[in-house]
């Protein structure tokens, strides 16, 4: 329901069987007052600065939440929130579903947090086009809301930042050099750690940082999975090679080391991998 030029609220509609993920309310203020929640929001609740800032207050300290940032908060999360510098204008989404607690721990936002972001970054502007579409469609269902907000959380997990952090794109772009050198050297058994982090110039501590930032692995093991995946490649193009000449074509050293590698990962031997396909 359209409020005021200023103020557009919609509340979704209630539904017999409960999507994984749905929008309850959203919304966008264009004069934020001052709110207080002793006991929090019983669903998800996710406010963002469009213009302006706003101070916040959550868990025991107060941040400055400006522009290009946000917070995500947990559902029943006191918490408070006022104007800090003149006009300050904010987007807010709430949202619930009986997989949500399972999908924001999995991508690591199941806790109260300030997220920030770069100007240029698709949170800037996705939680208005969202609204925008719900203004626009007639989505009765919920599902497409369902999808907008599945996509929202894929989007703050990668172009988020969090404290010192930075976000999974920043540090995927810059493992883009070492991950181009990994294809292109995946059959050399000599390449290693220190062989890898000296691509982008850092430290092997600190390449296994951006790794398991954005991959959830080390760069090694990384670098396995990418060996057993051209195998399977290797394998499927060509019925002839033999198990030895594939895990030397890979960059393993003796196949038996191979196999059991190739088991570990497929859950079945390369063999038996051939037949299935």
């Amino acid at each position: 329901m359209l409020i005021s030029p200023d103020h557009r609220r919609y509340l979704m509609t209630s539904r017999d069987q409960p999507l994984p993920i749905y929008i309850e309310s959203i919304g966008y203020n264009g004069n934020q007052e001052s709110v207080s929640r002793p006991a929090g929001y019983p669903c998800y609740h996710w406010l963002q600065t469009v213009k302006g800032a706003g101070e916040f207050r959550f868990a025991g300290s107060t941040v400055l939440l400006g522009e290009t940032s946000g917070i995500l908060l947990p559902p029943n999360e006191p918490h408070e929130y006022v104007r800090s510098q003149g006009e300050w204008q904010t987007l807010y989404i709430t949202f619930g579903g009986s997989q949500c607690p399972a999908i924001t721990e999995s991508l690591g936002l199941g806790e109260a947090a300030l997220h920030q972001w770069d100007s240029e970054s698709p949170l800037e502007y996705y939680g208005r086009e969202v609204l925008g579409s719900i203004s626009s469609d007639q989505d009765l269902s919920g599902l497409e809301a369902s999808a907008d907000m599945y996509r929202f959380l894929i989007l703050l997990k990668k172009h988020g930042m969090t404290g010192s952090r930075s976000s999974i794109s920043h540090a995927v772009e810059r493992l883009a050099p070492l991950i181009s050198f990994m294809n292109e050297h995946y059959a050399d058994p000599e390449i290693g750690l220190e062989q890898m982090a000296a691509i982008p110039g850092i430290t092997p501590r600190h390449l296994n940082t951006l790794f398991k930032q954005s991959f959830g692995m080390t760069a090694y093991s990384y670098f396995i999975l990418l060996r057993i995946r051209k195998s399977k490649e290797w394998m499927t193009g060509n019925s002839k090679l033999t198990v030895k000449e594939t895990a030397a074509k890979v960059g393993f050293r003796d196949a038996s080391h191979f196999v059991a590698t190739f088991r570990r990962i497929e859950g079945v031997t390369p063999e038996q991998y051939r037949t299935l396909y």
